[in-house]
């Protein structure tokens, strides 16, 4: 029976549904030989033959076609870590700071490689499309420090969102009811943590920049469940089955509600 190419490669791990279909347009996929450039593609698994930027994939199904075993991996990306599995010259990929032979994973969604902090990677497309799509809205805190000091004015605006360019579409957007909290202020600079719902490209550091602020340093803290308490940068660990479980529980389709209001500090 065909497939959706980008639901098959996601189930072997190859990158999330989203990438897939970006991959596609870029013109680094190719099936039985043909570089493919237009989706819809239907592909019939154990038949056609992929292959990503000229690497052959095996599409890891078992004879009775059930995919392999979901892998979990929470990772405390250091800063120049790239999340990204296709690399660039030198570039140092999260997947590289894993054990030889580990089980192929993706990052779910993209943390730059000059920001730090929390990386979810597993193998399981299905869960990786259901965190990174925007109807969930999960949720993700970061902690900035930022050049100045944050006028309450300027709070507020962040809270309520800004407006932001969008380069795939040519339209701007504005972004979604955000949290703030304000952990250290000195005359130069403030430190503060902020929680989002969305996570469009470099999303923090331009909210940050419209507010005419310059973002010095990024670390993701939390995402949906998950924290760092315990992991050190350039570390990881596998996920509890209690943790997969609360993060497939955020992946179920429910209203997205607006965030609390968080008081801020003095």
């Amino acid at each position: 029976m065909k497939q959706r190419l980008q639901k098959v490669l996601a189930a072997a791990g190859v990158d999330s549904r989203r990438n897939i279909e970006e991959m596609v347009l870029q013109g680094r996929i190719s099936v039985n030989g043909k570089v493919m450039t237009r989706l819809p593609i239907l592909i019939t698994p154990g038949k056609d033959k992929i292959k990503v930027d000229d690497e052959p994939i095996k599409l890891d199904v078992d004879h009775n076609d059930q995919p392999t075993k979901r892998v979990y991996v929470l990772l405390n990306k250091p800063k120049d870590i790239y999340s990204t599995n296709v690399a660039q010259g030198e570039q140092i990929r999260a997947i590289d700071l894993l054990p030889p032979n580990f089980p192929r994973v993706f990052p779910v969604g993209r943390l730059d490689a000059e920001s730090k902090g929390l990386l979810l990677l597993t193998n399981d497309g299905e869960l990786t499309n259901r965190l990174t799509h925007p109807r969930y809205g999960v949720i993700k805190t970061y902690r900035a420090s930022v050049d100045g000091q944050i006028t309450p004015e300027a709070l507020l605006k962040l809270e309520h969102g800004v407006w932001l360019g969008d380069t795939r579409t040519g339209h701007g957007f504005k972004t979604a009811h955000s949290r703030l909290k304000i952990i250290k202020r000195t005359r130069d600079r403030t430190t503060l943590e902020i929680t989002i719902r969305e996570g469009r490209n470099r999303q923090v550091r331009r909210m940050f920049a419209a507010a005419g602020h310059k973002v010095r340093e990024l670390t993701r803290v939390r995402m949906g469940p998950l924290t760092l308490d315990g992991l050190p940068p350039g570390h990881f660990r596998m996920l509890h089955a209690r943790e997969v479980r609360a993060l497939k529980t955020l992946g179920e389709k429910k209203p997205i509600t607006p965030l609390p209001a968080q008081p801020m500090d003095d």
